[in-house]
């Protein structure tokens, strides 16, 4: 399929491929919208099963970091970066020096940082070849990542049962990395039950035993009995064959391209279930390193990642005057603020 009839493609400014011999590198960088100042999106590497999906994941990514720049009310674009390859066995200190080159190439246009399978180190030794890096600067951003999905788990429990407390509400909470992690802890302070599921078996055992959270399959976290579901590992996890089956009245996480198709948001609405459109709940993140560029300060961030509550009752109210889905109503909110940038 030729890249400009991709169904991903969006008008983007520009799509890189980069390819270094000597390291083995062989990459994409995909930039949707640079906005006033630059754009901003992760490195990620995966071992994707053909590069068209690597391709396809670049470019919807890059979409939702413009999406959710605008609707953070940040002045930055989107962009997304793919390194194929097995993270545990194909990174190496030459191929991260190699993705630092790439990343220059763009001139300051793209600004880069750590992400599925790219660590904090491993941004480090990016910073080697290249300044438009963030990360390694001391300031962890899984925690406001995790605090932006609380808040909006907060916002639609306020909209489908009139509280945002959450005592006493079960949530399953699928992937425990960082961010997950984060947000384990956080729902036990706020005292939800939790159930969770992740693909390694120490990570379960740990929220098990800090958060006395009950172990579920991966392959069945997302249709147990639960209030909420919280997806925080990869996409696609939302589709047309489990939403039917979904028990869970709110769904918000941290994980990215949660939808497996645009109209799985319409299936989502018309079986009652309240969805948190992910380039809005997971903004923590990119709130947290768009600070680090004007003077970090973290109260101030915190303070940014709650207000994701507040855009997305602003979401909520949309969907339900235009009769929408709620990420047609996010969408839409985007490109107003896009436009008004």
């Amino acid at each position: 399929m030729p890249l400009f009839d991709h169904p991903a493609y969006d008008d983007h400014e520009r799509v890189l491929f980069a390819r270094d011999h000597r390291s083995g590198l062989r990459a994409v960088i995909a930039v949707h919208r640079t906005g006033p100042r630059n754009a901003m999106g992760g490195t990620r590497m995966w071992h994707y099963a053909t590069e068209m999906d690597g391709i396809a994941d670049a470019l919807r990514l890059s979409q939702a970091m413009t999406y959710k720049s605008a609707l953070a009310g940040l002045p930055f674009g989107g962009g997304k970066a793919v390194i194929f390859g097995d993270p545990g066995s194909d990174k190496t200190a030459a191929l991260l020096r190699a993705m630092g080159n790439a990343v220059d190439t763009l001139g300051g246009r793209f600004v880069t940082g750590e992400d599925v399978g790219i660590a904090i180190d491993d941004v480090a030794v990016m910073r080697e070849s290249t300044h438009h890096v963030l990360g390694g600067e001391g300031v962890d951003s899984d925690e406001p990542a995790a605090a932006g999905v609380l808040a909006a788990i907060r916002s639609g429990a306020q909209r489908v049962w009139g509280t945002p407390d959450l005592a006493g509400r079960t949530v399953a909470v699928q992937g425990l990395g960082k961010v997950g992690s984060f947000l384990c802890r956080m729902l036990a302070d706020a005292g939800a039950h939790l159930l969770v599921a992740d693909i390694r078996p120490d990570a379960v055992r740990r929220a098990v035993k800090e958060y006395d959270a009950r172990e579920v399959a991966s392959d069945d976290i997302a249709t147990q009995p639960a209030d909420i579901f919280a997806p925080c590992a990869l996409g696609d996890v939302l589709t047309s064959t489990n939403v039917p089956r979904l028990k869970a009245k709110v769904v918000a996480g941290a994980a990215n391209n949660q939808l497996s198709a645009p109209g799985v948001a319409d299936l989502l609405r018309d079986s009652g279930i309240l969805y948190a459109p992910d380039f809005i709940a997971n903004g923590g993140g990119l709130i947290n390193n768009a600070a680090l560029l004007d003077g970090y300060d973290r109260a101030r961030v915190l303070a940014d990642c709650a207000r994701i509550g507040d855009t997305l009752t602003e979401v909520f109210e949309l969907a339900e005057r235009n009769n929408t889905s709620t990420h047609n109503a996010a969408t839409e909110l985007a490109r107003r603020r896009i436009r008004d940038l």
